[in-house]
């Protein structure tokens, strides 16, 4: 295992852009652009020099747009970091496209490439071979529009508040109460998180209508006819096909799904509820408190520490370092983005972590799958190039996933009590189980959604509903008690943000059950 050094590790020296360079414009960019673009490369080490310098200012140019986006999801009512990243990728952004695409043919057609011998870059030139062949200029103001409109929906659901008993909640906070023992009380605040969905739903409508429109006009320009099939190309996908994916619906629709099911019946039986609502979905069937690994943040991260080590001392260590260089923003607040992600800063090497935590058995499991990128990310930081430091979306989350279920083997750092563990690990492996059809739900919803892109609302709500019913089960009454399934889908951000992003998750849980028996053996 690679060792990822000292516990506050500094970013290393540049030796293309100056050390004290900071991105301000593109004024200041454009010449180390027009070096690149216009070097001569006489030999293979001419080559292997133009790649490092490439990459080092792919690093810079990754970490600050980075910092950007961290900056405005943990707080999205602050404007001055609203109008930064807005600036960078309407003002800096566009003027970096053209010189990216040209860079990159400049190495395809390089007469040295070949003779570079190194495997590693195989996936990296297979990917940039089709990056080069959907390129359009004219897409490159419709890809700002789009990341300018992507970011509403992080200020939109940010700011969803529910009031409970004079106190305002985020809507993970609220969440929390749906594990109460008290039906009323779970059903009075089921319904009030609902409200506040329910009240933005038009405007989600209208921002994913928009949204939809111009991913069409990419694809198009692309010489796609949908953007359905140009997303494939743009994520790599060589490997699997749409009728991959349509066959993995249809195989977690038969296999999972029943099994899914029968968990829910018998959460139904035990619970003695006729019909079972889904407001009952979260409490303890035994009638005991809800599971509370941590009571606070800094317990989170200390525990999840020990945890990590207990695998491997090495992956203890990468979270130490994260904590020591203050990359890690846990706590839900209002104002601060939905969901939560590890996102990697290739110059310094250390990625960021944020997350909405609200003290729940679902927090820590957020927190070790992010903390399984956030290693990915640290064990590559020494490797020479930017380009071999990612990884396809399939084996990110593979590792995250995997470390869902190998860290589960350690738990007993959060869960003192036998018997808490032992219902923290049976709550991870049903969670297994029920999330494959959201899963597949979702994956398919974008499939249709891409597919008829001059659909209205009313079809896309009709659609939803077609897709998402036969995963549901017959044991939850979804149906009874208001139009709130209608409208399920918009609390799933990578909808509106990272399109197709989804079934690789399903994908990966696979490949982590795997990891994780061989874990255990």
């Amino acid at each position: 295992m690679t060792n990822t050094g000292t516990l506050t590790p500094s970013r290393k020296p540049r030796t293309f852009l100056p050390d004290s360079f900071v991105i301000e414009n593109w004024v200041q960019l454009k010449p180390y652009f027009d070096e690149l673009s216009g070097r001569k490369i006489g030999s293979t080490e001419d080559l292997r020099h133009w790649l490092s310098d490439l990459s080092e200012l792919e690093s810079v140019l990754q970490e600050d747009i980075g910092w950007r986006y961290i900056h405005m999801s943990c707080d999205t009512n602050n404007q001055q970091y609203l109008d930064s990243y807005n600036y960078y990728i309407s003002e800096i952004e566009p003027h970096i496209a053209p010189y990216d695409n040209h860079l990159k043919i400049k190495l395809l057609e390089n007469p040295f490439l070949n003779s570079l011998n190194d495997k590693r870059l195989s996936i990296y030139i297979r990917s940039i071979k089709k990056q080069v062949e959907i390129f359009r200029e004219e897409n490159i103001p419709l890809y700002t529009e789009l990341q300018t409109k992507e970011q509403l929906y992080g200020i939109i659901t940010g700011n969803m508040m529910v009031e409970v008993n004079g106190e305002e909640l985020t809507l993970q906070q609220a969440s929390n109460i749906l594990k109460n023992p008290d039906r009323e009380l779970r059903k009075e605040i089921f319904f009030k998180i609902q409200a506040v969905r329910g009240a933005s739903r038009e405007e989600l409508d209208r921002l994913y209508t928009e949204l939809v429109v111009l991913r069409h006009r990419v694809a198009l320009n692309s010489g796609f006819e949908n953007y359905r099939d140009y997303m494939f190309a743009s994520l790599g996908r060589f490997d699997y096909t749409v009728e991959d994916c349509f066959a993995f619906h249809q195989s977690i629709l038969e296999e999972i799904v029943p099994l899914s099911e029968s968990i829910d019946f018998k959460r139904k039986k035990a619970l003695g509820y006729d019909p079972l609502k889904p407001w009952d979905l979260e409490v303890e069937t035994s009638g005991k408190p809800a599971l509370k690994p941590f009571e606070n943040t800094e317990a989170l991260v200390r525990d999840t520490i020990a945890c990590f080590a207990e695998i491997h001392p090495e992956l203890g260590n990468c979270m130490r370092i994260m904590q020591n260089l203050k990359h890690l923003d846990l706590d839900s607040r209002k104002g601060k983005s939905p969901g939560g992600f590890n996102y990697p800063l290739p110059e310094i090497g250390v990625p960021f972590v944020f997350m909405n935590a609200t003290n729940s058995h679902r927090d820590l499991v957020t927190m070790v799958h992010e903390g399984g990128h956030a290693v990915h990310s640290l064990l590559t930081r020494d490797l020479e190039l930017n380009a071999y430091k990612s990884t396809p979306s399939e084996i990110a989350e593979l590792a995250s996933m995997s470390m869902e279920l190998i860290s589960m083997e350690h738990w007993q750092f959060f869960f003192k009590n036998e018997d808490d563990y032992r219902r923290a690990k049976i709550h991870q492996l049903e969670k297994v189980i029920s999330t494959l059809p959201w899963i597949a739900v979702i994956d398919r919803f974008q499939h249709w959604v891409y597919t008829h892109p001059a659909h209205t609302v009313t079809e896309r709500t009709e659609n939803w509903l077609k897709i998402c019913k036969p995963f549901l089960g017959n044991a939850v009454d979804f149906e009874s008690d208001g139009n709130y399934l209608e409208y399920s889908w918009q609390k799933q951000l990578h909808l509106y943000q990272v399109p197709f992003y989804y079934i690789e998750y399903g994908m990966a849980q696979l490949g982590a059950i795997a990891v994780w028996s061989n874990y255990k053996q």
